[in-house]
């Protein structure tokens, strides 16, 4: 009897799984991906090639109407908050806030360095630029009701956010927002702030460094915002407090953050201990005046006012740089890899290997071709059998 031939072939079954969304493209069709560009030249050619990528994008056609937008907007912002900006610029010749013409520059070098081409901009974007915009524009009005001058000035940074939302969308939005926020440090604080800040600052300065002159040995005694050192009277003024070292130290933490390829803790640490270190930096500076007095007097006030800045950021970038190395030291990356004869020993029971009495460490291992456990469950311990259920 003749046995018939089996019939291989499979069925056509429908699929009943839900279809797949479209891919995100954007004006011309393409599916979006974020630029990148070789890093195995110079600085030159990598400013060369970033400019020549934003030429290509300026005359593409399906470039020039979102960009068109952001410039247009962009040009009404700078014109409607132009006495803030002559305010924040005339604010910049004082010693306090002498590092705020670094700020817009380096805020425009990182949207030129990162820069990406303008994608789909969806109708959520839209409207939620509108709305960062039109919010912004209202505190402006509260502000000048009230006559709040540096909150007036502070809202050019949302509305400025706003308009990258609205124009550029949110993957604009994605890589644009730390240059954008970062502008906020351009301008001075508020009067109140700054009167709050001060008396303080100055006490807590004056605090501090009496104790470390003491410490050293010299005597010295408080009295209100003085320090007296023998004869010597050296008064903590509103320009010892720290608070200038504290503005621009914080400014240039926040920088550091921003390029820096830090876990999130990192980060966390750094902005938090921007505070502390400018604070001792600060009072560092007053203690070594307070002990030349002692010594030479001329020699004191050339370190206080003339010396004192070139060596007060670089020191503060040093114990900057130590918090990093500690947090190097302490958070270790864990490789997580076994190693293939290792996780092969784990697995031979669930390879049909049975066990038998002797010890562990007279068994002899099995040498087997690396790969996966083919039933997915991890191992047990190591040096032990792996558990099956």
């Amino acid at each position: 009897m003749e046995t018939p031939a089996l019939n291989t072939q499979v069925p056509c079954q429908p699929d009943l799984r839900p279809p797949a969304p479209p891919p995100e493209r954007d004006g011309r069709g393409v599916p979006p991906a974020p630029r990148t560009f070789a890093d195995d030249g110079t600085l030159w050619d990598s400013v060369r090639q970033r400019a020549a990528a934003l030429v290509a994008d300026v005359r593409d056609p399906a470039q020039r109407a979102p960009l068109a937008v952001i410039a247009v907007l962009t040009g009404l912002l700078l014109f409607s908050y132009w006495p803030g900006l002559r305010s924040a610029q005339a604010a910049w010749n004082s010693a306090q806030y002498s590092h705020g013409w670094i700020v817009p520059l380096f805020s425009a070098g990182l949207l030129f360095w990162w820069w990406q081409p303008v994608r789909r901009v969806t109708a959520s974007a839209r409207w939620a630029g509108l709305a960062v915009l039109v919010a912004s524009l209202g505190l402006r009005l509260l502000a000048a009701r009230y006559r709040i001058i540096t909150i007036d000035m502070y809202t050019f940074v949302p509305a400025l956010a706003g308009v990258a939302l609205l124009g550029g969308g949110w993957g604009m939005v994605r890589w644009a927002w730390p240059p954008i926020l970062f502008l906020i440090f351009m301008y001075p604080l508020p009067d109140e702030a700054t009167r709050y800040l001060l008396g303080p600052l100055q006490t807590l300065a004056t605090m501090v460094s009496t104790y470390w002159i003491q410490t050293i040995g010299i005597d010295a005694i408080r009295e209100g915002n003085q320090i007296v050192v023998g004869q010597m009277h050296l008064g903590v003024v509103d320009a010892c407090s720290g608070l200038r070292m504290l503005t621009i130290f914080v400014a240039l933490s926040v920088a550091i953050v921003i390029v820096g390829d830090m876990e999130w803790y990192e980060s966390l640490v750094v902005l938090a201990s921007a505070i502390p270190i400018a604070l001792t930096v600060n009072a560092i500076r007053i203690t070594l005046t307070g002990v030349m007095y002692t010594i030479d007097p001329a020699i004191a006030e050339k370190i206080f006012h003339d010396w004192a800045g070139y060596f007060m950021m670089p020191l503060a970038l040093g114990m900057l740089y130590l918090v990093q190395r500690l947090l190097a030291a302490l958070f270790v990356a864990e490789d997580a890899t076994p190693a293939p004869i290792a996780l092969q020993s784990r697995l031979e029971p669930l390879r049909g290997t049975v066990p038998t009495a002797a010890p562990e460490r007279l068994r002899p291992a099995r040498v087997a071709a690396p790969g996966p456990s083919p039933l997915g469950i991890p191992s047990g311990r190591a040096g032990g059998p792996a558990n099956p259920e």
